[in-house]
């Protein structure tokens, strides 16, 4: 049984033409995306590496890296995106990446230990079971790799901040886009990474002024976070 939700995969594929419009939907996914990148370019080497971005979507992340240097493997589970993912792949002449439709799971058990990053950004709060997709990415990367995963904290300011106010009154974000009740806590994704014997190496907090229109990270978690692991050796 694969670990989606036909919903949340429809609900993408609907948007799917929006992804690369810089003042579409995707709006601020285009904004946190240099962060993201530093952010995981100061734990990982990307020139070179080989790296698979599990939930790639419209391929915002996946192509950066490629753009860095790196081999790039993109996966998801919803056919129109990918299809936007690939078409602006070839437009833009981007080299080293490829995408995939297929479940990381299903990926784990094809091509173990075969990555030397692996990136899942703002994409376990929209899976029936996000622990089994951090095994599998945990299953994928290499002894001594790097994982990065990042989502939405689950307490009353994130509904408030992530649901309320960017969905429902600064329209930043399609009604509907989270559910509060699939939010995770930075405690509970520790105690996945754990489970799936990786080293938590580092939690950051992604932070937001809606007047400025400004992201930046810090050390508070209350809302959106990253969260950086590695494989031992």
């Amino acid at each position: 049984m694969v670990n989606a939700d036909t919903q949340e995969l429809s609900k993408f594929g609907d948007l799917a033409h929006r992804w690369w419009d810089l003042e579409g939907e995707f709006r601020p996914l285009h904004q946190i995306n240099p962060l993201r990148l530093d952010w995981i370019a100061s734990h990982a080497t990307l020139q070179g590496a080989r790296v698979l971005d599990v939930g790639c979507g419209g391929g915002i992340l996946a192509e950066s890296m490629a753009l860095r240097g790196a081999n790039v493997l993109g996966i998801d589970l919803s056919t129109k995106p990918l299809k936007v993912a690939q078409l602006h792949a070839m437009e833009a002449g981007v080299s080293g990446l490829v995408y995939r439709e297929v479940a990381v799971e299903a990926l784990a058990a094809e091509q173990p230990a075969g990555f030397d990053a692996v990136t899942c950004m703002e994409m376990l709060e929209h899976v029936p079971d996000p622990a089994s997709v951090v095994r599998a990415c945990a299953a994928l990367v290499k002894p001594g790799g790097h994982v990065f995963f990042s989502t939405l904290n689950r307490n009353a300011k994130a509904f408030l901040l992530a649901i309320v106010g960017a969905e429902h009154v600064l329209g930043m974000l399609p009604k509907g886009t989270h559910e509060y009740a699939k939010f995770i806590r930075p405690s509970e994704l520790a105690g996945f990474a754990r489970e799936a014997a990786l080293e938590l190496i580092e939690f950051k907090g992604l932070e937001h002024n809606p007047l400025t229109k400004r992201y930046w990270l810090s050390a508070n978690t209350d809302v959106n976070y990253l969260m950086a692991c590695r494989r031992p050796t």
